[in-house]
């Protein structure tokens, strides 16, 4: 087969598992992050909240001006090498960063937290700019923000947000226009729950270092997988009838 052609099997293979059902293990972990997140003051909730998003439109709005023109796709192939390149330098930086905020301790452990939330938004400029996506248009800002839940999110959400994704050109239409109207309750919370037991062991002294750079590298890993096969779910739905499938 060819390269597309396999790459057209990954995608029809992830686009799959966006939509599974989730197991029981997924349903019940759910529930408890649920349950804790119930217990919280709703001031903690908007405090937090507010600081993600805050967070979140500076590094939107400040890596457009650092991201380089989108690029012409002449084949897939070559497209996806500069891709995987790029995976890989991110995932080396992130894990040398939780290996250093690992060693440091607790106070470096919550500092930790915006340093890679703007790593993993970066590479998502970069890869959305390799395969010829203008992230200087605001509704390509708000695509990757889709990407990011899909990567970090329950299975329920995740569903929900894969199906606001799959006839993107229709759905961007029906997106707000004021960035303050996204959804940052939801968007906070599926990520804080995704993360929090992963990165809470970063925290244990002795061993915080080699969690941070192994949960690093998974996350960074995790987050390049899915945003290569939601640009592909959008090139191929350009040029699938150029594609022989099986």
């Amino acid at each position: 087969m060819s390269y597309e052609q396999i790459a057209y099997k990954e995608v029809i293979t992830w686009q799959k598992e966006m939509i599974r059902n989730p197991s029981f293990f997924n349903r019940i972990s759910k529930r408890m992050q649920t349950k804790i997140n119930s217990y919280i003051p709703e001031k903690i909730h908007t405090v937090v909240t507010t600081a993600i998003k805050q967070m979140i439109r500076g590094v939107l709005f400040g890596a457009r001006y650092t991201t380089k023109q989108p690029a012409t796709i002449i084949s897939l192939q070559e497209t996806e090498e500069e891709i995987q390149k790029l995976i890989t330098t991110y995932k080396r930086t992130a894990s040398v960063e939780g290996g250093i905020i690992g060693a440091g301790g607790i106070l470096l452990g919550l500092a930790e937290f915006p340093i890679l939330l703007g790593i993993k938004l970066k590479m998502l400029f970069d890869l959305a700019t390799v395969y010829g996506f203008d992230v200087k248009d605001y509704k390509e800002r708000l695509y990757i923000l889709h990407i990011f839940q899909l990567a970090f999110s329950s299975h329920e959400h995740r569903r929900q947000v894969y199906e606001q994704m799959l006839d993107w050109d229709k759905q961007k239409e029906k997106l707000p226009d004021d960035i303050h109207q996204f959804d940052w309750r939801s968007f906070q919370q599926e990520y804080r729950d995704y993360i929090d037991l992963a990165k809470m062991a970063q925290l244990i002294p002795g061993i915080g270092a080699v969690v941070g750079i192994v949960v690093n590298y998974k996350l960074i890993k995790k987050l390049g997988q899915t945003a290569m096969n939601a640009y592909r779910m959008r090139l191929f739905k350009d040029y699938g009838s150029k594609i022989e499938t099986y």
